[in-house]
């Protein structure tokens, strides 16, 4: 879903374009869930390569950026670092607090934490243009998060997940630079130098990287169908608050440092949505699989919900362009 996040366009056929994929995606990733509760069989030799999927999404990612994606940064640097910070913070204590008042278990708790300590979603910059959002400010903060989590995730999730599991920080850094930083950076060389040829499949590439996701989603899910089964309710109602209350104190925090409306929007989605592939990835790699579903569930759920919540603040924002 990188080519309308990455470069998104006011055109009536862009915002369809936009829409369909956010429409279809979390359809997409749910039927693959349900084909990995459906027939775990199919899906359960395949744990060893969830690592190299999401390196494919990462590269995806990267030939889909370019320069301009990083000079946000550099034009704001106060409210990119704000994003920065109120991610970094927010996601993770919510997963903590949402863990510690549910009472899960080790492995579901550490599951949790790991999605808030991951950096921000894919389909983040996307739901930001649906929702009338400053696209600019959901790059730039986008991109940030992403190069620092080799750096911040490892240590977060050691701080908040520690209690329940045992955490190995330098393996997972070197994970997170081995599955998204280099991937991304190998996507940005090639685009580089190849760029006429990148920008002829450019269409298709948010299309491989949602397969990819839900296969991805499918393995996770099909590692644990029969804890599934047993504790679904339990790590949906975790996942939805964590994300709910996510978007909420991401938009809270972009009204109360006065950013205006649109960049609030952006922080909103910025706070809300993870990459739960990542955090899929290494909750398999370094707890168990039943530590991977909450990424699993919210991979589904936070597409669905930022959709929901981009139409509600589109509609604000025309019926009070001036602000919210």
């Amino acid at each position: 879903m990188e080519t309308e996040q990455r470069s998104p366009r006011t055109a009536p056929a862009a915002d369809r374009a936009a829409r369909r994929a956010v429409t279809l995606f979390p359809v997409l990733v749910l039927t693959a869930g349900a084909l990995g509760l459906a027939v775990p069989d199919a899906f359960t030799g395949h744990g060893e390569q969830v690592p190299y999927l999401l390196g494919v999404v990462m590269f995806l990612m990267g030939l889909t950026m370019t320069g301009k994606d990083f000079q946000g940064v550099v034009r704001r640097p106060w409210a990119v670092g704000l994003g920065l910070v109120a991610h970094y913070v927010i996601m993770p204590g919510l997963g903590w607090l949402v863990a510690h008042a549910l009472g899960l278990s080790p492995q579901l708790a550490a599951g949790v934490i790991l999605v808030g300590c991951a950096p921000s979603g894919t389909a983040s910059n996307v739901v930001t243009y649906l929702a009338r959002g400053d696209v600019a400010l959901s790059v730039s903060v986008a991109t940030v998060s992403t190069v620092v989590a080799p750096l911040v995730t490892p240590p977060l999730t050691l701080l908040l997940a520690g209690e329940y599991l045992p955490v190995d920080t330098g393996s997972m850094m070197t994970d997170i630079l081995k599955t998204v930083l280099l991937p991304v950076c190998a996507g940005l060389l090639v685009r580089l130098f190849a760029g006429r040829w990148v920008d002829r499949v450019l269409g298709a590439l948010p299309w491989l990287s949602a397969l990819t996701v839900a296969l991805i989603v499918a393995i996770v899910v099909a590692g644990s169908a029969e804890a599934l089964k047993s504790a679904a309710a339990l790590v949906l109602l975790a996942v939805v608050l964590h994300n709910g209350l996510g978007l909420a104190l991401g938009y809270g925090a972009g009204k109360l440092a006065r950013l205006g409306a649109p960049a609030s929007r952006a922080m909103a989605f910025e706070v809300g949505m993870q990459n739960s592939g990542l955090a899929a990835s290494l909750a398999s790699a370094h707890f168990s699989p039943l530590a991977a579903l909450p990424a699993a569930v919210f991979s589904v759920w936070h597409n669905i919900s930022g959709a929901l919540v981009a139409a509600w603040m589109a509609h604000r924002g025309r019926a009070a362009p001036a602000g919210d």
